[in-house]
């Protein structure tokens, strides 16, 4: 038998393996158009049907149409409680959380899944250019951030990075071309998160081309599953890492290692280590950002759009919101706990939210691309905050907006470049301001363009003193 009989009838043995377990799950359909694919497109679906896990996936749709998530009553919510931004402990957990960190224990953690296609911009999300005055990208200042913190403490920082299946190739190529922004490359764990297949109103999953699942990214709750599927717990576990600082690719202003938080996480009487959030005051009732609350004697976040109005807008006697602990998307999260909820790898611990889409299909009768007018299919998401309840103990932390928060997500308006720098240069002045260095103002906002490197300092007490003038010149542009 010559090399390509011997090939062929390999993969044909690998089709009807691939028939007889789609079989098993009611999603032979896939293979519809099997028999008119070329060598090249045949082993492209079968792989990425393998790749999926579409058992796996299978029993994830029957739980979300058996189980598909409310949000709780109003009734059952409650404000949740939180440490204030300077707590009484405050130099005993910043000391605690720096030994963890100088000790090696705690790691780095960006989801970075998106594309730059809101902002106009043709990459990866965190190839962006953040920092105002200089451009750096986000991907920069966060490495700069890690590289200043492994200097300090003299231990190598790892950094986990999850890329999505559209970003992944063009991330890793920006790492590559920016040599690593200085890092150690063997310190870096880059991998991509999973994906779920759209399903019909029949639980049929899709086809968006004849050679290829319809499939969407399973949220950034998924990025729980992701650290055990691409042995990333397995790679801590050997580090000796113990907690993981998660933060979103998207906030230029972020503490990717906070040795306050991590002392209060790893040891403060409110929290378990398991799972702790940082939170800011919310500005308004309506601003678009989950809220903490406690349902059940757990806390929890609740979707701006699924926290009753009446409670959104309630107010205390001196007039404050309530409800006002918003999120921000930064977490501490131990190894174990994460290693606990992602044992199975089969199941998925979070609850699973489903959105109904327009989704391209292939159609198994007439083989063209249909493009719905409406929505016609399912996409599940999984969200991290999720993962909140299910620790034995949460903290949530009071930080500063001005210090840790300016997301950049829209082309303009609100968590825009432009709302980002107002921020920045805003967090800058106050930190030049704090060392007792005068800058010029009026109607409360700097008259200066203020940015400091990571590298230079990571906050007022690392400011350096010999280049610093001791007064800044209205309309004044410096990078420190």
């Amino acid at each position: 038998m010559s090399h390509s009989s011997l090939r062929e009838a390999e993969l044909q043995q690998r089709v009807e393996d691939t028939r007889q377990m789609l079989r098993s799950i009611d999603q032979e359909h896939l293979l519809h158009f099997v028999e008119e694919l070329d060598q090249d497109e045949c082993c492209a679906l079968l792989d990425q049907i393998d790749l999926i896990n579409l058992p796996a996936a299978a029993k994830i749709v029957l739980k979300a149409q058996d189980s598909e998530f409310k949000a709780p009553s109003e009734n059952a919510i409650q404000p949740a409680s939180f440490v204030p931004h300077h707590p009484p402990n405050e130099d005993e957990a910043r000391q605690r959380g720096r030994k963890l960190i100088d000790g090696g224990k705690v790691a780095a953690f960006t989801v970075a899944g998106g594309q730059g296609t809101r902002l106009g911009w043709n990459g990866p999300k965190g190839s962006f250019p953040a920092s105002p005055l200089t451009g750096k990208p986000l991907f920069r200042l966060f490495a700069e951030q890690i590289r200043a913190m492994s200097e300090r403490s003299g231990k190598t920082i790892p950094w986990y990075i999850m890329t999505s299946p559209i970003n992944d190739a063009d991330t890793r190529a920006f790492f590559t071309d920016n040599n690593f922004f200085g890092l150690d490359r063997t310190s870096i764990f880059m991998f991509p998160q999973g994906v779920l297949p759209s399903f019909d109103d029949d639980g049929k999953f899709m086809l968006a081309t004849r050679s290829q699942v319809a499939v969407n990214p399973d949220g950034h709750g998924g990025s729980l599953r992701a650290l055990r599927t691409s042995g990333a717990i397995e790679d801590m576990v050997a580090r000796g890492i113990q907690q993981i600082s998660y933060f979103q690719v998207d906030n230029p202003a972020v503490k990717t290692l906070d040795p306050l938080f991590v002392g209060l996480h790893a040891g403060d009487p409110s929290s378990s280590g398991e799972m702790s959030s940082k939170m800011i005051p919310k500005i308004s009732a309506g601003e678009k950002v989950g809220v903490f609350c406690e349902v059940e004697d757990r806390t929890c976040v609740i979707e701006y759009s699924d926290l009753p109005v009446a409670l959104a807008e309630a107010v205390t006697q001196d007039g404050s919101l309530t409800y006002i602990a918003g999120s921000i998307a930064i977490h501490l999260l131990s190894v174990e706990f994460v290693d606990r909820l992602t044992r199975d790898e089969d199941s998925i611990s979070l609850p699973l939210h489903m959105a109904r889409k327009k989704v391209p299909y292939v159609s198994l009768e007439s083989g063209a691309l249909i493009k719905p007018d409406s929505p016609n299919a399912t996409k599940l998401e999984l969200f991290i905050f999720d993962a909140i309840p299910l620790a034995e103990r949460s903290m949530v932390y009071e930080t500063e907006r001005v210090e840790e928060f300016a997301p950049i997500k829209n082309a303009d308006g609100g968590d825009s470049p432009a709302s980002s720098a107002e921020l920045q240069f805003e967090r800058s002045a106050r930190w030049l301001e704090a060392a007792g260095i005068k800058v010029p103002r009026e109607n409360g906002i700097p008259l200066a363009k203020i940015e400091i490197s990571p590298l230079s300092a990571l906050g007022p007490e690392d400011l350096p003193t010999e280049d610093t003038p001791e007064e800044i010149e209205p309309g004044a542009e410096i990078v420190i």
